[in-house]
């Protein structure tokens, strides 16, 4: 008899989450990714105000970063229209994906549908299954309505929050909570793509009660109108607020100082490699991790080393659970 898989949850959205996929895919993890559906702006918000679905973009995304298939029909799937006036934008997996929802009449069997035909290794669910919107409460208590405005303040966010409040998730979303033996939470915009999961008040829940081990990946960079400034224990702090419960056990954090030209190219953004604060983090009760986990790519921008983080895990899986002597969690 083989051994069993390791049931992994992550949830985020963005390309923090898609980026992390394309390294897990490869390894043994039983993975269901949890994605925000709060984008209103570009391809996304206007198929999503159009047919009244759930925006698509960070689903598509994430069915590409898990897809099993030849580099040329990724790309296809990946493509985005420039020469039409009405297709200007879009991008076909969008387009796809808006199509079968509005054949199937649901978004999520569109989802699951969309996974068959590219061979995604593992599950895709939406944090939602219909059109929400996110705002933001700032420092000063004005209010900022659509995550595309979001990174525009230019004070301080004190809180967000979803109308609907009260938009139920889906079944199996809850399911692949509790019996996932991880849970990792990011990377990706604090604000816009990793609370919005959360503020799902019974996804918040159900991850605060999970057995699992709850794993958060911290962001490499701080981001313009959203984390300026932020520490990692920040992150930390800003996503246990939204939830209302102290539930992240271990932090992965990188280990390694990035190259100047990187920070001078982030400053211009009003950005800066996020800093780790070691000791108010394990004061709050977090174990931290250090790895060499940030990749620079050819344009200067930095993004999680993929592979680097999965291998991680793997290692950490093994370990972890000889440690704590206990079996992966069945269903």
């Amino acid at each position: 008899m083989g051994k069993k898989q390791t049931k992994l949850v992550v949830i985020g959205g963005g390309t923090g989450l898609s980026t992390l996929l394309r390294g897990l895919k490869h390894h043994p993890f039983d993975i269901t990714a949890i994605v925000t559906v709060a984008d209103d702006g570009g391809s996304s918000g206007r198929l999503r105000d159009d047919y009244d679905i759930p925006p698509p973009g960070d689903v598509r995304n994430v069915i590409a970063a898990l897809s099993d298939i030849e580099p040329l029909v990724e790309q296809m799937f990946q493509y985005r229209f420039s020469a039409s006036e009405d297709l200007r934008g879009h991008s076909l997996g969008n387009l796809m994906l808006t199509a079968l929802t509005d054949i199937t009449g649901d978004f999520s069997h569109a989802i699951s549908e969309m996974g068959k035909v590219l061979k995604v290794h593992g599950r895709v669910i939406p944090a939602a299954n219909k059109k929400i919107n996110l705002h933001a409460v700032l420092e000063d208590g004005s209010i900022i309505e659509g995550e595309s405005k979001i990174p525009t303040a230019t004070k301080r966010i004190n809180r967000v929050f979803l109308v609907p409040e009260n938009v139920q998730p889906l079944p199996e979303a809850i399911r692949a909570i509790h019996r996932a033996d991880y849970i990792l939470i990011g990377p990706g915009s604090l604000y816009t793509s990793i609370i919005p999961n959360l503020l799902v008040k019974e996804i918040g829940e159900a991850v605060v009660k999970a057995k699992g081990r709850k794993i958060y990946v911290c962001n490499l960079m701080t981001q313009k109108g959203e984390t300026i400034s932020y520490t990692a224990g920040d992150h930390v702090a800003a996503i246990h607020k939204h939830v209302g419960n102290d539930f992240i056990d271990s932090i992965l954090v990188n280990d390694e100082e990035l190259p100047i030209p990187v920070k001078e190219l982030y400053k211009e953004e009003r950005a800066e490699p996020v800093t780790f604060d070691v000791a108010k983090l394990e004061s709050m009760g977090l174990e931290v991790i250090k790895r060499d986990i940030a990749a620079i790519r050819q344009d200067g921008t930095v993004r999680h080393n993929a592979a680097n983080v999965a291998e991680w895990l793997v290692d950490y899986a093994d370990i972890y659970h000889q440690k704590v002597n206990r079996p992966i969690i069945e269903t």
